[in-house]
């Protein structure tokens, strides 16, 4: 207990000596194990953190937040292909891990795997409408909440959300994705998936063309 509260409080490097005691006396508990994984990562040391999150899928084999995580140490090296492949491996043995599905599209959409990220992301919010207001840590799963192209990912939550007949959270998304750049908003007008969010009121307004700044100040009439 005192190890999870000095997590939670975010005092990972505290947390570690503790959680290696209880592993001293207890060194196949996968929890354990997968939990000063966690701690190792947090600090981005991520060696340690392979060793342990693999210490706990060989205590456990079955033990899918592990393999989750290590999917989400190999996104963090970048390695997103091995990402995708640990990823898998953890919803084979928990196919209703809504995390796992929100990582696993965070990974196809860096190798720009569009189709592949939706299906994930539109899986991910079935199982959890509230999978993408997590953040950072979630108990013993990790994921990820960084992304290269935030445009692209809002996007696709928009897409997600609207899938799903949510058109305030994909207005929200497709809000997001303007603001940060994003050029492919034409697309919401003939994408099937957009078609049951399409006509409402905030949709809409986000996909009207922007208006001249209210704050411009107009041209002088001729001869002042």
């Amino acid at each position: 207990m005192r190890a999870d509260i000095l997590m939670a409080r975010k005092l990972y490097a505290e947390a570690v000596p503790v959680y290696q005691k209880l592993i001293e006396q207890e060194p196949r508990n996968a929890v354990l194990l997968n939990k000063l994984g966690i701690a190792y990562h947090q600090q981005t040391m991520l060696d340690q953190a392979k060793r342990y999150y693999e210490r706990a899928v060989r205590a456990d084999k079955h033990y899918a937040n592990a393999l989750n995580n290590l999917g989400a140490l190999e996104y963090d090296r970048r390695r997103f292909r091995q990402a995708v492949k640990q990823y898998k491996k953890a919803l084979e043995i928990a196919p209703e891990m809504a995390t796992a599905y929100r990582n696993l599209g965070s990974a196809y959409l860096a190798q720009k795997k569009y189709d592949e990220a939706f299906a994930a992301y539109h899986r991910a919010l079935e199982l959890d409408p509230q999978v993408f207001e997590h953040r950072g840590s979630f108990g013993t799963v990790l994921q990820h909440i960084g992304v290269d192209d935030k445009g692209t990912f809002f996007f696709f939550l928009a897409k997600s959300y609207a899938s799903m007949g949510n058109a305030e959270r994909c207005a929200h998304y497709l809000r997001m994705a303007r603001d940060e750049g994003y050029t492919g908003l034409a697309a919401v007008q003939t994408d099937p998936a957009f078609a049951s969010v399409l006509k409402d009121p905030s949709v809409q307004e986000i996909l009207q063309p922007a208006s001249p700044s209210a704050n411009q100040t107009p041209p002088a009439p001729p001869g002042l």
